[in-house]
């Protein structure tokens, strides 16, 4: 069983960077990522890394977010720059058991981390 914390979050203000961690132990899946949800929203895929390095993101982020990952140590990472306003959400860990790291294919959650972004 795979067991997932975030940290890193916070309020920054547009423009700002942030970059948030998540700490993965039990089982080793051959694809992380990070989702998001907003209040009212449904949560969104933001980015994924595969153990064998392939990387996708959604188009909303591509060129301010890096996602990245340290297997040995269990990590996996999202620094986030040129923050904007419509970043704010609560940002989860996610694990996909199936290896597609298509979006729906997600299905081992952290409990997130909020990321505030003010104008």
């Amino acid at each position: 069983q795979a067991h997932l914390v975030e940290s890193g979050g916070g309020s920054v203000q547009a423009g700002g960077s942030l970059r948030l961690s998540c700490t993965h132990s039990g089982y080793l899946y051959n694809a992380y990522g990070w989702f998001r949800q907003a209040p009212g929203k449904e949560r969104e895929g933001v980015a994924g890394i595969s153990n064998a390095g392939r990387i996708r993101y959604t188009d909303s982020v591509k060129g301010r977010f890096t996602i990245s990952q340290d297997i040995a140590k269990r990590q996996l990472y999202l620094q986030m720059d040129n923050l904007k306003p419509e970043d704010t959400a609560m940002y989860i860990c996610a694990a996909d058991p199936t290896q597609s790291m298509d979006w729906g294919a997600f299905g081992i959650w952290g409990q997130g981390t909020q990321v505030t972004v003010s104008s």
